[in-house]
């Protein structure tokens, strides 16, 4: 009798039944399934790459009209000339223009900024003459999305508003020199100012103008030189010259202009206090009810997190270092809430997903026990921990992250992943009660059992594979959201008729024996 040829199941299970190395290479493929659910980065969502740029032309003393129809206009027109953009929205204000450019989903980033930069300096010539130098300031949703947030207030009146900007924007500067933290934002921030009230109606006696009162305070605006040479506290001074303007009084003693012989100063026309930004209307309220922070004033630091960086070490990282400072603070009379902490979120759901897994596991294995005996079921739910273990490590060869939608589509794939094994296995242990194959060896039963549903196991997993095939080329925002599930999903799939090949016929033959028939 001529012996049938094997197919690639067969082959690879004729190659690792009896091999040596068959154990070994399960407890390798086991620990990279360990190092690589311990070092993969983790994120609650998989971040999107949204990229564009903004291009700010001032055209002082322009209206609005004319901004739109010699600035904005011929802008847009030259920009649309650029490959990749998807939208342009523009803004036409009094002295100003801007042109808000949106680049299509995956484009790159750095060449996209490149390309809008060029646009505008070789379209110089038509802007008008009167028109300042354009500034290109470039946007990325990349990093602007933050992981955690903290709320910062004070726990008493004694630390003002301003004062406590002061210290946390100190703290920013610190935690922002961490490894992996992208940019730092402050929200509900008040910066320290003098407010000059104007009184309109002794504008009107003293016969002055706002416009006057502007620019005699526009002057106040320039710094002066201090000049060093002679040695004075190692530093050598020549002259200096002392800052006039210490205090509000200071201010108001300002000369706007002269009205019916004498001078007429700030202070005849206005109210000035040194306070915080009173044109800011933003505000933060933070509400806490075990710590009865009910309407407490305070300021919320946002952090973002590089692409690609673990979001459950950078915020391990910050919450250490905030409980290291929160004595110091303390001291300042400054408390703190954390009100988001996206690295507890995807550490809780990978830890879930783990546990979810053990427990469909375990149901897998009670149903199998049923169908086809108990080491049978034990031999096909030892397979699923090896199948997520190269599927997680290739995911982290290719840079993926463990996010919501990487552990959906493993979830998805979960009840898939145990079909080829479950076939393997059930085909063996047909061959093994059939009076036909009663003079073969275990080893040849579960090698001719394998090779035999091979080829129609493969063309059954390669058409669901098919079916995912589609979502590589969604494009848009979706397209990247849902990224993982037509990366995960076949390569999870294809896994599990290598596993299948490889170790089902090998603890077959381990664990089972043949009956006589």
């Amino acid at each position: 009798m001529k012996k049938e040829k094997h197919n690639i199941a067969g082959i690879l299970a004729s190659g690792f039944i009896k091999h040596p190395l068959t154990f070994i290479l399960c407890i390798f493929i086991l620990a990279l399934g360990f190092l690589s659910l311990k070092f993969m980065p983790r994120e609650e969502n998989p971040q999107i790459k949204v990229a564009g740029g903004a291009v700010i032309v001032p055209m002082p003393g322009a209206k609005a009209d004319e901004i739109q129809k010699i600035i904005i206009e011929p802008l847009e027109q030259k920009i649309r000339q650029i490959k990749g953009i998807e939208n342009i929205f523009s803004i036409a204000k009094d002295s100003v223009g801007i042109v808000q450019v949106q680049y299509l989903i995956g484009q790159d980033k750095g060449a996209s900024d490149l390309k809008l930069y060029d646009q505008v300096m070789k379209n110089m010539d038509v802007m008008p003459k009167n028109a300042m130098q354009p500034i290109i300031k470039t946007m990325d949703i990349d990093v602007d999305i933050p992981v955690a947030s903290v709320a910062f207030y004070s726990k008493d009146k004694s630390l003002n508003e301003v004062e406590l900007y002061k210290r946390i924007k100190r703290l920013a500067f610190d935690i922002n020199k961490m490894d992996d933290v992208a940019q730092i934002d402050l929200k509900g921030e008040r910066k320290e100012q003098y407010n000059i009230l104007i009184n309109s109606n002794k504008l009107i006696q003293k016969r002055v103008t706002l416009g006057q009162v502007a620019m005699s305070l526009k002057g106040l605006t320039f710094e002066l030189p201090d000049i060093k040479a002679d040695k004075k506290d190692g530093n050598f001074v020549v002259f200096g010259i002392d800052n006039a303007l210490k205090t509000s009084k200071d201010l108001g003693q300002v000369i706007i202009d002269r009205y019916a012989g004498r001078p007429v100063y700030l202070k005849d026309i206005a109210t000035i206090t040194k306070g915080y930004d009173i044109q800011n209307e933003k505000e933060a309220i933070v509400y806490d009810k075990d710590l009865k922070l009910n309407n407490k004033a305070q300021i919320t630091m946002t952090i973002s997190k590089l692409k690609g960086a673990n979001t459950v070490q950078i915020n391990k990282k910050l919450i250490s270092y905030l409980e290291s400072i929160k004595g110091s603070l303390s001291k300042e009379n400054i408390g703190f809430v954390i009100t988001r902490d996206d690295g507890y979120t995807a550490n809780h759901a990978v830890n879930e997903l783990v546990f979810h897994l053990v427990i469909s596991v375990v149901i897998i294995a009670l149903l199998l026990v049923f169908a086809l005996g108990f080491k049978e079921a034990l031999i096909v739910s030892l397979t699923v921990p090896m199948i997520l273990s190269v599927t997680l490590f290739i995911g982290f060869m290719m840079g993926e992250t463990i996010n919501r939608i990487t552990l959906f589509a493993l979830l998805l794939s979960l009840g898939l992943l145990v079909d080829a094994a479950i076939i393997v296995i059930e085909n063996i242990h047909r061959h093994m009660h059939d009076k036909q194959y009663k003079d073969k060896s275990l080893k040849d039963i579960a090698i001719d059992a394998t090779n035999e549903i091979g080829n129609p196991t493969n063309i059954a997993t390669i058409a669901i594979v098919m079916t995912f095939i589609p979502m590589f080329f969604v494009g848009g925002m979706m397209g990247q959201f849902m990224h993982p599930l037509p990366v995960f999903v076949p390569i999870s799939l294809a896994v599990s008729l290598a596993i299948a090949y490889i170790f089902t016929p090998y603890m077959v033959n381990k664990l089972l024996k043949k009956k006589d028939i």
